[in-house]
């Protein structure tokens, strides 16, 4: 029947097209990631993306007209948000990879996006994602700029590299650390850390640190 072969050759070459599509939308957010040496790089996304797209329309063919063919496509999402939390570090009360969960979520969006037709939306949808993750570091960094600032003094046990491992910690959180002071006072290690940065970096810089088995006390100086 030629008129089913030329359907049926449709169907697949629109597939390929869906795939291919999958393949460069999830590497162009996965290469910025990977740039920004995230977990989830260009690999993770391309595979994401084309995995969405290839279950969506498989959905689809396998309803038949019959079925709900939201109902393998709604389970991708329950998928993704395993990878996704795969990706979430909590680590002496601050939590790390929420973008990239939250990338990973959206590069499932934009397959399923492909494997419905909706190829206008999902490039669309690509491009502000990737004006969000690459191009508003300025913006964070104009607003790191006028950040407040904060003093921590703790109160530690002398013991070897107190100083160096608290300092690293303070720096990961993602504050900028202006002034480092040390001093004996007793039989305490009296450190003094002057921090700027987003408020909420703050908490979570002083949770990290009250968390350090080294550390006795802490305060703000508020």
């Amino acid at each position: 029947m030629p008129g089913f072969q030329n359907v049926a050759e449709w169907l697949h070459l629109e597939l390929l097209l869906q795939l291919v599509l999958a393949m460069v939308l999830g590497g162009a957010i996965g290469m910025e990631r990977e740039l920004s040496g995230k977990p989830a790089g260009l690999r993770t996304n391309i595979l994401i993306c084309v995995g969405a797209t290839l279950f969506t329309v498989l959905s689809f063919r396998l309803a038949g007209g019959q079925g709900d063919p939201g109902r393998v496509a709604a389970q991708i999402l329950t998928g993704v948000g395993f990878i996704g939390a795969g990706t979430i570090l909590h680590a002496r009360g601050s939590v790390t990879g929420l973008t990239s969960a939250a990338t990973i979520w959206i590069v499932s969006a934009i397959g399923m996006a492909l494997g419905t037709g909706a190829y206008l939306e999902a490039v669309g949808t690509t491009l502000l994602v990737m004006v969000v993750l690459a191009g508003l570091g300025f913006v964070e960094r104009f607003i790191a700029r006028r950040a407040s600032h904060s003093r921590l003094t703790i109160h530690a046990s002398p013991v070897p590299n107190a100083l160096e491992d608290l300092e690293t910690l303070v720096r990961r959180s993602g504050l900028d650390l202006l002034r480092v002071e040390s001093r004996r006072e007793n039989v305490d290690l009296v450190i003094e850390f002057e921090l700027r940065g987003p408020k909420r970096l703050h908490d979570q810089a002083r949770i990290a640190v009250l968390h350090h088995p080294s550390v006795r006390a802490v305060s703000t100086g508020e």
